[in-house]
């Protein structure tokens, strides 16, 4: 060995291989739940945004509701409050799992995603506790406004709340999903807002949430069938108006069929449709996920 060598190996400390990712099940499970855990723990901690991130809604179902009730014809007796509550009930997950998604974006420039990368975990562990952590944070924030069905002319139906939390959940992962799979291409938060706002309003405005998608002009239905929110929403809205006394207008009106080339769509057919684009959007998610460069 020649001085040189000897001297570069006084000063450079021997090269560490990574561990190992292991393929158990159970530690990649207790992986995933650690990172749906600082999600949790993150959203405690921002008391701000527990509050802020109502206040939309609540402005939608009470000002809004009521500014346009007395102008939209809702085919007899239901108010067009108690329309548009499930509606925007499915949207107000919308804003807290897209930004929840791109918090991998913050995650990256300040450096804690280059320690999630390096621990012997798979990265499919880290996408989907991100977007479970997401799918909880946004579903639980969104329990507080259930308590207002009895103001929109809902009744408090044990069968009713488990429906519609069940599609809050799904909704909320899917839009999870897909802020995971934009924040692992987007390099800076400065990019990440707008392009999110990009995608979350068209899906808002396009999913039925705020008018009723019977009767549409064909460009505006088939973006509305195009856009998975929907698939959301209008079973939330099935869910919450067959527990009233609709008249046939009504039911025509406000609750119309879902329709694929003249097939009626059931509504399992179609939270099952939302369930396989989050799978395949989580899917992706994880095969491009990459490290911090």
């Amino acid at each position: 060995m020649t001085s040189r060598d000897t001297a570069t190996s006084a000063v450079e400390p021997p090269f560490e291989a990574l561990p190992e990712v292991r393929d158990d099940m159970t530690h990649q499970l207790r992986a995933t739940w650690v990172v749906t855990r600082r999600e949790l723990l993150r959203f405690k901690q921002d008391k701000a945004r527990m509050v802020t991130m109502l206040l939309q809604p609540l402005l939608f179902i009470f000002v809004m509701g009521t500014g346009l009730g007395s102008i939209v014809d809702t085919g007899g007796n239901t108010s067009f409050e108690t329309f548009l509550f499930p509606g925007v009930l499915a949207t107000s997950v919308l804003f807290t799992a897209a930004f929840a998604g791109i918090s991998l974006v913050w995650d990256r420039e300040f450096g804690f995603l280059r320690e999630m990368m390096v621990a012997p975990i798979s990265r499919a562990s880290i996408i989907w506790g991100k977007c479970l952590g997401g799918a909880i944070v946004a579903t639980g924030q969104s329990l507080v406004l259930l308590a207002l069905l009895g103001t929109v002319g809902l009744p408090y139906s044990p069968l009713l709340l488990l429906q519609l939390i069940g599609c809050l959940f799904l909704g909320a992962l899917l839009l999870t999903a897909l802020g995971v799979l934009l924040s692992t291409r987007i390099k800076t938060i400065q990019a990440a807002m707008p392009i999110s706002q990009l995608l979350i309003m068209p899906m808002m405005f396009l999913s039925g949430s705020l008018f009723p998608v019977s009767g549409l002009p064909d460009w505006l239905a088939v973006l509305t069938r195009v856009n998975p929110l929907t698939y959301v929403v209008q079973p939330m809205r099935h869910f919450s108006l067959e527990h009233l006394s609709l008249t046939a207008a009504e039911q025509e009106r406000l609750v119309p069929v879902l329709t694929w080339f003249g097939w009626e769509v059931p509504v399992g057919v179609q939270l099952l449709t939302v369930a396989v684009i989050t799978l395949g959007l989580v899917s992706l998610a994880a095969k491009v996920f990459k490290t911090t460069e």
